[in-house]
């Protein structure tokens, strides 16, 4: 069975090169030691990430993944200023098209924009698109503490419906108020908030938000938008039914807000390769709104491979979740 992983990320030293000339460390949140540390323990390294030709190709191999979607991991120069921005994400792209076209038939790529200028990220997303090939966007975090649904971005999301490309929301780091707020604790270290604010929990959380406010108006506007959510959908769709039945009333949406996550929103696992996540996920949105994903390099689990092959599910949503759903919305 062919096998497609669709959240799995990338760097290029020249990019890493580029931002640290411009910027220094500036892109990553002011951290104590002992979680610099964690990071350094935990994190991938940058050789590992860069890698294109050797190990991640030996990984594909062992777990039979027939192509990974490629995507900028913490590296993207998405949230810098405009000016360093916009040549940086050129670059970005760029250097994710050289690794796809080195290996076409076991690489797609997501493109970097540059979101604090909407219209520089338009020409770049259309470029990326038409001239280099890549097959969408992702887009991580938020930009200077503004969720994507404000109507500054709204050109960003208008050029993807108007290219039929999907836009990958993809967490980041969450403001320092939200972290002291919700989990720091004089109960646990700081690494434990860390972890908890960020991959642990709060990133999760941040990021399923984003979608929420997305859905609370974009939809409308542009019906034939498509949105990916990780981490089996970042929380929200354990609320669906309890968001329609709060929100419809109140709402000038045309539909209820399941409607839309179950029309327009797709959902991966970013490698929580959880056998009741999925089955709870199959039910939610159905195999043709799911797709595969491990989160490779930053998660490699043991069964990569096999999860699918042993889920309980049917010839037809084994395919369809393994690599028919992505076969179609990237146009694979």
């Amino acid at each position: 069975m062919k096998l497609i992983t669709v959240e799995e990320h990338f760097e290029s030293a020249a990019v890493t090169a580029a931002m640290r000339q411009a910027v220094g460390n500036a892109v990553l949140p002011a951290v104590s030691p002992a979680l610099r540390q964690y990071m350094r323990d935990n994190l991938p390294s940058p050789a590992i990430m860069q890698d294109t030709q050797h190990e991640r190709l030996a990984f594909m191999a062992q777990y039979g993944i027939d192509m990974q979607v490629l995507s900028y991991g913490n590296s993207s120069p998405q949230n810098l200023s405009p000016e360093q921005a916009v040549p940086l994400s050129q670059l970005a792209n760029d250097e994710l098209a050289k690794a796809v076209v080195a290996h076409p038939d076991r690489y797609a790529g997501l493109a970097v924009l540059p979101v604090g200028d909407p219209q520089a990220a338009v020409a770049e997303l259309n470029r990326a698109v038409t001239t280099l090939g890549l097959r969408g966007v992702l887009l991580k975090g938020n930009y200077q503490n503004k969720f994507f649904d404000e109507p500054f971005f709204l050109p960003i999301f208008e050029a993807a419906a108007t290219l039929d490309v999907p836009v990958y929301f993809h967490p980041s780091f969450i403001p320092q108020a939200v972290t002291s707020h919700y989990f720091e604790s004089n109960q646990w270290s700081d690494v434990v908030t860390g972890i908890l604010s960020s991959a642990g929990y709060g990133w999760h959380m941040d990021v399923g938000i984003q979608v929420i406010r997305m859905i609370a108006g974009i939809f409308d506007k542009l019906p034939g938008l498509k949105l990916i959510s990780g981490h089996w959908g970042e929380l929200v769709p354990l609320f669906l039914e309890r968001l329609d039945d709060e929100l419809t009333t109140y709402t000038d949406l045309q539909y209820p807000f399941s409607t839309y996550y179950r029309h327009n929103v797709y959902v991966t696992p970013s490698g929580i390769l959880s056998a009741p996540q999925l089955q709870f996920m199959l039910a939610e949105m159905g195999a043709d709104h799911l797709m595969y994903s491990i989160d490779y390099p930053y998660k490699q689990p043991e069964t990569s491979g096999s999860f699918l092959d042993i889920a309980d599910l049917t010839d037809e949503q084994r395919a369809q979740i393994a690599f028919g759903t992505a076969t179609t919305l990237f146009k694979l």
